[in-house]
């Protein structure tokens, strides 16, 4: 499955420019490390306790998640840091990474939002004869 996935995630994307795009920055919660905020911070001319302070909501586990829906970041459906953009943003949507099957939840709460997962889905669907019953 994780092949077939991939397969259908290369062709797709190559038909898909994300940056027009900017739905997964209207509806996803970022996760994001210490090591990356850095970047953006630099980028933004601010410190890296102003980054946190403005930015990020840290958890009672230490868990850092950005602290807005939609993300700060996007502008007319652009990344505004897209070059300093977290990882979380840089691999959505994921459909390259293994155990897909484990996945599939999580990847079908963004089926509405994401052209590339929605058609790698429906190309999928065909590609192993789904029938709804």
């Amino acid at each position: 499955m994780d092949a077939l996935v991939f397969e259908l995630q290369e062709e797709v994307t190559k038909n898909v420019d994300c940056t027009t795009c900017g739905a997964c920055c209207q509806n996803l919660m970022i996760n994001l490390t210490e090591a990356e905020i850095e970047g953006p911070a630099r980028h933004l001319n601010l410190s890296h306790e102003a980054f946190l302070e403005a930015h990020v909501e840290v958890s009672s586990q230490g868990q850092m998640i950005m602290n807005s829906i939609p993300c700060h970041f996007l502008c007319e459906k652009k990344c505004s840091i897209y070059e300093h953009r977290f990882a979380d943003c840089r691999e959505f949507p994921h459909l390259d990474k293994p155990n897909v099957q484990d996945r599939m939840f999580g990847t079908l709460q963004h089926y509405g939002i994401c052209s590339i997962i929605y058609h790698v889905v429906e190309r999928l669907k065909f590609a192993t004869s789904f029938k709804h019953q």
